[in-house]
C-alpha cells in the first residue's frame, strides 16, 4: 500500500502541472489525499461508483476513475471538471498511481526477498528464481553492513541510511530486527576492503551528525554469487559480536580484520575456563590491580618494548622492570618472552569472551 504521503505529493504534483484538482479516495470513500476541500462531500457518490461496473464516470462535474492493483480495486480517483482534458489528465493520474502500487509492491517482494536470503530460508533453485523474477543480478559482487542502532526502531537512522543509499539502485536496506539495520551492497570494480571500511565510517559519522545517534558498524567479506549473502551477512553478525567484546572502543569492524578474537569467540566456554585454570591456577588475569593492568596493556601496546613503555607510562625503566619482574613471579609468564607475552595475551582476550558470555542472554 502506498503511503499516503507519497499520495498527496502525487496529485500536488499533477495539480502544479495541469491546474487541475485531484483526490484519492479509498473503497470505502475516506480520503487519502486532495488538492480541494470539498473532496468529503462526495462519500455517497464514490460508494456508489465503487459499486458500479464502470472504470471511468462523469458525476456532479467531477470524473472518477478506479484504480486497480492486478484485477483488485485500490483507489477511487476524482478529476474536478467534466471537460475532455480533464478526463485525460484524470486518466494520466490513475495510470500514475497505478505504477507506483507496482513499484511499491516490486520494492516490497524485494525486501521480503533479500530478507529471506540472509536468513537462510530459501532453497537454492528459489533464490535464483525468484531474482529472475525481481530482476535482480546473480553473479554480482555483493557486501553486507550490519549497522546497530541504540535505540529500537530508530525510523531516523534507517531513512538516513536510505538517502545514503539512494542513488545505487543496485543496494538493498531492509531489516530483520529492531536493533539492526542490514545494507546488501553492490562492490564496484577496483574496490578494496579499505574502501569498504571508508564507507562504513561515512556510515557511522552521517548517523552520529544527521540522525543524532551512536552506531556500531561491521561488515562480511565480498561474496561472488547471491547465493552466498547469508555468508557475508553471519560474517558481519560474528564481527559486530566479537567487535563488543574485543573492540568496544571501535565503531567500525570488519570480519577480515578481527584475528584471534574470532577464534576465540568460536571456542565452547568450557574449553576456555580449563584453559585459564591451567594457565593461571584458578586465578584470573583481569584480577590485578590497575597499576598493573595499565603496565601490561601498554607493554602490548608497544610490541614489548620496555623503553618505549616506561616512556609512555612516565616511570623508569627499572620500575617497569620490576613490574614485570612481580607479575613473573605472580603468574609464571615473562612478559618480556614472546611465546608468555602471547599467553598472556590471550588469557585476557578469554576472559573477556567469557564475561561477555556470562552476561548475555545466550
Amino acid at each position: 500500500m502506498i503511503s499516503n504521503q507519497i499520495l498527496q505529493t502525487t496529485i500536488d504534483g499533477l495539480k502544479g502541472i495541469t491546474r487541475i484538482d485531484l483526490s484519492v479516495f479509498d473503497t470505502e470513500g475516506k480520503t487519502l489525499a486532495t488538492t480541494f476541500s470539498e473532496a468529503e462531500e462526495d462519500e455517497a457518490a464514490i460508494l456508489a461508483f465503487v459499486d458500479s461496473p464502470a472504470d471511468s464516470q462523469v458525476i456532479q462535474g467531477f470524473q472518477f476513475f478506479k484504480v486497480f492493483d492486478e484485477h483488485q480495486l485500490e483507489y477511487i480517483l476524482l478529476a474536478k471538471g467534466g471537460s475532455d482534458d480533464v478526463y485525460m489528465v484524470g486518466k494520466m493520474a490513475a495510470f500514475q498511481i497505478q505504477n507506483l502500487l507496482v513499484a511499491y509492491k516490486e520494492r516490497f517482494d524485494k525486501d521480503n526477498f533479500i530478507k529471506n536470503l540472509l536468513l537462510d530460508n530459501l532453497l537454492l533453485v528459489d533464490i535464483y528464481n525468484r531474482a529472475k523474477k525481481l530482476h535482480i543480478e546473480t553473479s554480482v559482487k555483493r557486501v553486507v553492513y550490519i549497522i546497530e542502532t541504540k535505540n529500537e526502531k530508530d525510523t531516523n537512522a534507517l531513512e538516513t541510511v536510505r538517502s545514503l543509499f539512494a542513488a545505487k539502485t543496485r543496494d538493498f536496506i531492509t531489516a530483520v530486527d529492531e536493533k539492526n539495520i542490514i545494507v546488501v551492497r553492490e562492490v564496484k570494480a577496483g574496490e578494496t576492503y579499505d574502501d569498504l571500511e571508508k564507507t562504513a565510517n561515512v556510515i557511522v559519522d552521517m548517523l552520529n551528525t544527521e540522525a543524532m545517534t551512536k552506531v556500531h558498524v561491521a561488515f562480511g567479506t565480498v561474496v561472488n554469487e547471491i547465493k552466498e549473502v547469508s555468508r557475508s551477512y553471519k560474517e558481519a553478525k560474528m564481527a559486530l559480536d566479537v567487535g563488543k567484546i574485543f573492540y568496544s572502543d571501535k565503531n567500525v569492524n570488519a570480519y577480515n580484520k578481527l584475528g584471534i578474537g574470532r577464534l576465540i569467540y568460536q571456542l565452547p566456554v568450557p574449553l576456555c575456563r580449563m584453559f585459564i585454570k591451567e594457565i593461571f591456577d584458578g586465578k584470573s588475569p583481569d584480577e590485578f590491580d590497575d597499576e598493573t593492568l595499565t603496565t601490561i596493556n601498554k607493554f602490548f601496546e608497544n610490541s614489548l618494548n620496555v623503553s618505549e613503555t616506561s616512556r609512555q607510562l612516565y616511570i623508569h625503566r627499572n620500575t617497569l622492570v620490576y613490574r614485570l619482574d612481580k607479575l613473573l613471579k605472580s603468574t609464571g609468564l615473562d612478559l618480556r618472552v614472546f611465546e608468555d607475552a602471547i599467553t598472556f595475551k590471550i588469557a585476557l582476550m578469554v576472559v573477556k569472551y567469557m564475561k561477555y558470555m556470562e552476561n548475555s542472554d545466550f
